[in-house]
């Protein structure tokens, strides 16, 4: 279960908060005991891309925790004056080092445990070159039968990639995979 008691101290003034519900709200909330502020602690989107190159997709292997080692999707933390779009673009290009044009969104699911909602595209990679970054230790494209499916990092992106080969091999139809884990 995700713990939601985070929130030790106010951001505004620095005095301990208590958790309770306010007024007109229906969930505890960090409340400050000082100034009155009321923080609210919401999900982080972690966004991403299915680059693909021909019949290939591309993964990397990460060389940070969690899971080092693991292969996942090009992805991470969404920043704040980006949209979706662009936070999905710049992952790619910061972890893969590849190109690419956006296409549909593939996946939203919902990581209630960890307060995170992961969205992916479609990526369409406009040349194979890559050059990973510092988060990954190696890029790699993959034809469906070649996909490392034990050393995937996250269920997240297993989940995305299998809904991506099943709308591949059904004839290319890509609707919105919605899902919880």
């Amino acid at each position: 279960m995700l713990e939601t008691r985070r929130i030790k101290h106010c951001r505004q003034c620095g005095t301990p908060v208590a958790y309770r519900v306010p007024d007109d709200d229906n969930r505890e909330r960090a409340v400050c005991g000082g100034c009155g502020t009321i923080h609210y602690e919401n999900p982080l989107n972690v966004v991403g891309t299915v680059p693909v190159w021909g019949e290939q997709v591309l993964l990397c292997k990460r060389a940070i925790e969690p899971r080092y080692g693991f292969w996942t999707l090009p992805a991470g933390f969404m920043e704040l004056g980006e949209t979706v779009a662009e936070g999905a673009t710049r992952e790619t290009t910061e972890e893969a080092g590849a190109r690419i044009e956006l296409q549909g969104l593939l996946s939203m699911l919902s990581v209630v445990r960890v307060g995170q909602v992961h969205l992916f595209y479609r990526a369409r990679m406009l040349d194979a070159a890559l050059d990973p970054g510092p988060e990954t230790l190696e890029a790699r494209l993959f034809h469906e039968h070649e996909v490392p499916w034990d050393e995937i990092a996250f269920r997240t992106v297993r989940d995305t990639l299998q809904h991506f080969f099943a709308c591949r091999r059904a004839g290319g139809d890509y609707p919105l995979h919605i899902g919880s884990i």
